[in-house]
């Protein structure tokens, strides 16, 4: 017998035994078809034909001239790599210790031993009892981070983990954008593959630091239920493609589909990648991987900027008026106001206004020379108040991101645009708008891409294309005393317009910027400055841009949205008209799978009024 030697799921006991050709296992022809064979090399089958195709990008992940497109030939290549005399990083078997791991298991291969100083140093280092799959809500202001984000994390053994839980190491995979690139360009190229995807190791800290006291995104971490060879197994392929290129597109081969294949080679016969279809939404593969059974434990660690409002709303209003005159310099910590407080009031207030400072600090680079005495100042007063505990944490959320509504949306209504009746067909494959079931979203947000609109006008029995949205992106965040977000909102793609008498398709940009204040819990107004772009040759310029204004209400809760207003543009190029329009749309939730929707708009243009409703039913999945 050999010595023992921790390459794979398991501990592997190892005999001395060399087969000398490279060819099909006897009795398993068809070993080459195996789902796990095929999760391990990453092929996919071909969308016509019965063939495969590798989704991995890389020579160098390939044993076999042709180990791209023939899961036989990369089979064989691969029995005969691992069956060769050698030793050290560059053998087979320790560049592709799952793959060794699984024909092994498989076969029942007896292999000489061999030494893999780099692979077992790494694995060491990582030191991996259990995994926990993190999701970063999603962060509108960064075009990669609009739909969430997902890693794992790489928890230590048991007894470590109150000590060394931040300083575990996580594995992500993201776009390797080049730093000069705009967000444009990084947003184009993450649609269309113009970037390679790799697979990244990094502490937990330095994750939570970018995403949780940076972008301000709550963490949600879901621990799996992997037993330690599943644990290894994943390990070991996450050395398999760790330097590996893997062509990266936001909507499918993503962030969140390559944590899937990992989870599927972890535990074969999971096929999370099986409920992948036109997209992998990172909310939706945390949804697949809860629904799968594969989850024991969840933990909500929110964000730094979640935690500072939820201490400030904690306080009566005329108390977060004082912590807002501290903190910008209008009253001393010392001042009377503060100090003539009971000790537990002037204790909240002076931790709220403290972690007030250090968050700007962090967040909006507040210079150190007026944060850092002011913190002093604070501390210094709070550090003579005993016996009062330290503000509340923010509780759970009720719904958390995976338990929202689907993202895919078909809609089917009924309505009249001036007195002509229609049946309109919506397809909507991701994700959310803000007249949507709001639980599990961001409030205030709306986020949809490829949304498609088309009308049946019963008079005449026309079909025509109605609307097709490109991307439509608005984020209503509210204003207050401590935090001035800008609410903006940006869209692109093809509309009907009218032109005279006719209603044609015309492309279109659209974008504004403005403010959003609260009125109570779940109610807000806003005030948006808005520009338009048209061009079509049906324009007489051949193109036309308006500057506008969009003023409304947006009211939200679990059973009914609401959002009205009115908006005007005034259209300065090709014609030099007005357009005023009077809207309201609500929507009634059923559930997470279904809502009641109603529009109505009243529109001035061309000096003609026309009014148009429509009603009918959401369904989401």
């Amino acid at each position: 017998m050999g010595n023992m030697l921790r390459i794979g799921p398991a501990l592997i006991w190892l005999a001395v035994s060399l087969p000398t050709k490279a060819e099909m296992p006897a009795g398993q022809p068809n070993l080459h078809r195996d789902p796990a064979w095929l999760t391990l090399v990453h092929y996919q089958s071909d969308a016509f034909g019965d063939g495969y195709t590798s989704q991995a990008d890389d020579p160098a992940f390939f044993l076999s001239d042709n180990g791209k497109h023939s899961p036989r030939a990369e089979l064989a290549a691969t029995l005969d790599a691992i069956r060769q005399p050698g030793e050290g990083d560059n053998h087979a078997r320790c560049q592709f210790p799952a793959r060794t791991a699984w024909l092994q298991q498989k076969l029942d291969l007896s292999l000489p031993d061999i030494d893999c100083p780099g692979y077992q140093q790494w694995s060491e280092t990582l030191n991996t009892e259990t995994v926990t799959l993190v999701f970063a809500a999603s962060y509108l202001n960064s075009p990669s981070s609009m739909f969430g984000h997902t890693f794992l994390r790489l928890d230590p053994p048991q007894e470590d983990e109150e000590t060394n839980l931040l300083l575990a190491n996580t594995i992500s995979y993201a776009a390797d954008a080049a730093a000069h690139d705009s967000e444009i360009s990084f947003a184009y190229k993450g649609i269309f593959g113009g970037y390679p995807g790799i697979t990244t190791i990094q502490p937990y800290y330095e994750k939570i630091r970018l995403y949780s006291d940076i972008e301000h995104r709550d963490l949600w971490e879901y621990r799996l239920n992997l037993t330690q060879d599943e644990v290894d197994m994943m390990i070991a392929h996450a050395w398999e493609i760790r330097d590996r290129n893997f062509d990266y597109y936001f909507f499918d081969e993503n962030c969140a589909y390559r944590l899937l294949a990992l989870i599927d080679i972890a535990r074969p016969g999971t096929d999370l990648l099986g409920e992948v279809s036109t997209h992998a939404i990172p909310s939706d593969t945390v949804r697949w991987v809860v629904d799968k059974g594969l989850v024991n434990e969840v933990y909500y660690r929110p964000s730094a900027a979640t935690s500072v409002a939820y201490s400030l709303s904690t306080l009566p209003d005329d108390h977060q008026t004082l912590a807002a005159a501290i903190a910008n310099g209008y009253l001393a910590a010392d001042a009377e106001e503060v100090s003539s407080l009971p000790a537990e009031q002037r204790a909240h207030v002076l931790d709220a206004t403290y972690d007030y400072v250090r968050y700007k600090s962090e967040a909006d680079g507040w210079p150190r020379d007026i944060a850092a005495p002011l913190s002093h100042d604070l501390l210094r007063e709070r550090s003579g108040i005993d016996e009062v505990p330290p503000p509340p944490t923010p509780p759970e959320p009720i719904v958390r991101d995976d338990q929202g509504h689907d993202t895919f949306r078909i809609s089917l209504g009924a309505g009249q645009q001036a007195h002509r009746e229609f049946t309109q067909l919506t397809l909507r494959p991701a994700y959310h708008d803000v007249l949507d079931p709001p639980a599990g979203y961001r409030s205030g947000a709306q986020l949809q891409f490829l949304r498609l609109d088309a009308r049946f006008y019963t008079d005449n029995n026309e079909l025509q294309l109605e609307q097709l949205t490109g991307v439509e992106i608005r984020s209503l965040s509210p204003r207050n005393a401590f935090f001035s977000p800008l609410s903006w909102q940006v869209g692109f793609g093809g509309r009907r317009t009218e032109t005279g008498n006719d209603r044609v398709m015309t492309p279109y940009l659209e974008g504004g910027a403005g403010g959003s204040w609260r009125l109570g819990d779940q109610t807000q107004a806003f005030a948006i400055a808005t520009a338009d772009l048209e061009i079509d040759d049906d324009l007489r310029r051949g193109y036309d841009a308006a500057p506008g204004a969009d003023i409304g209400l947006l009211h939200q809760n679990n059973r009914f949205s609401l959002l009205a207003g009115a908006k005007t543009k005034a259209w300065i190029v090709s014609s030099q008209h007005r357009q005023d329009q009077l809207y309201a749309k609500a929507n009634w939730h059923i559930g997470r799978e279904f809502s009641l929707f109603a529009e109505f708009t009243r529109k001035d243009h061309f000096d003609r009024y026309q009014s148009t409703w429509q009603a009918g039913l959401h369904t989401y999945f």
